[in-house]
């Protein structure tokens, strides 16, 4: 541990599983206090806990990061009850694959509300929270999929280079006040979502057996293995220290060497 996010208060949405809870669970180990915020509360009071075993802060909350009112409620709670929010991680969203014939508008909703409108509106109300304080960090979860298309994941896609361009509009909207704003692009994870994205893959007739979709891709990491959330960990803890200072606009590929650019 070297406390590098000592003092600081965190929110991490999408915090109840998965790379969420890693990052939770490591910037508590850095010294800082972390809203873990979840659709599910009980998944959120679920990481609170192994927090408070491991003699760190966690407050839980719930919101639907597509659902302003409910954002709002829970940054509020948070900032009345640690006075303040210094770093912010929109880290909310999923996948639900579909051959791009096969995209229905109910698709496309609902993966770009959570993926690229939960982006947007993270961005607005933390940065509100930020302003009278002067200064504050903003760190999104892109994807390669921000990168380049994939033809069963078209809407999922489409929101993560929303997500890469609502990085560089905040980046630019937010200098005055000193809040950057910097994502992060992650490949293939070992985590739940890619557990069910396997399963929906099968589903559509993409891959035949448990494991194939995710060797597939994996096939092309140059690193020769799929990423474990830890993987991603470091370079979390960079955007959300004074490390990160001048960095700002940016999307940094943590991918094993998946997309090179």
């Amino acid at each position: 541990m070297s406390a590098r996010v000592e003092g600081k208060n965190i929110i991490i949405t999408g915090a109840g599983s998965g790379m969420g809870r890693v990052f939770a669970l490591g910037l508590a180990r850095e010294g800082a206090t972390v809203g873990v915020l979840d659709l599910r509360r009980d998944a959120a009071e679920a990481v609170c806990a192994e927090l408070r075993e491991a003699g760190a802060r966690g407050i839980p909350l719930a919101a639907d990061v597509s659902r302003r009112d409910q954002v709002v409620a829970a940054f509020d709670a948070f900032v009345a009850e640690t006075g303040r929010l210094d770093v912010l991680f929109n880290n909310a969203g999923f996948n639900e694959p579909l051959h791009l014939m096969d995209v229905t508008e109910a698709n496309w909703h609902a993966i770009m509300d959570v993926n690229a409108m939960g982006t947007l509106i993270g961005i607005q109300e933390g940065a509100r929270r930020m302003i009278p304080h002067g200064q504050g960090k903003i760190v999104n979860t892109s994807s390669i999929a921000g990168r380049q298309g994939y033809p069963s994941f078209a809407p999922y896609c489409a929101s993560k280079f929303a997500v890469n361009a609502l990085t560089q509009a905040a980046a630019r909207a937010l200098a005055e006040h000193d809040i950057t704003c910097n994502a992060f692009a992650p490949g293939v994870v070992d985590t739940p979502l890619w557990t069910k994205l396997d399963q929906d893959l099968m589903d559509i007739g993409d891959a035949d057996a448990p494991g194939q979709a995710m060797a597939g891709f994996a096939a092309g990491i140059l690193r020769g293995r799929v990423a474990t959330a830890e993987d991603i960990l470091g370079t979390a803890l960079f955007l959300a220290s004074a490390d990160s200072d001048y960095l700002t606009g940016q999307v940094i590929m943590v991918d094993g060497g998946m997309v090179l650019v």
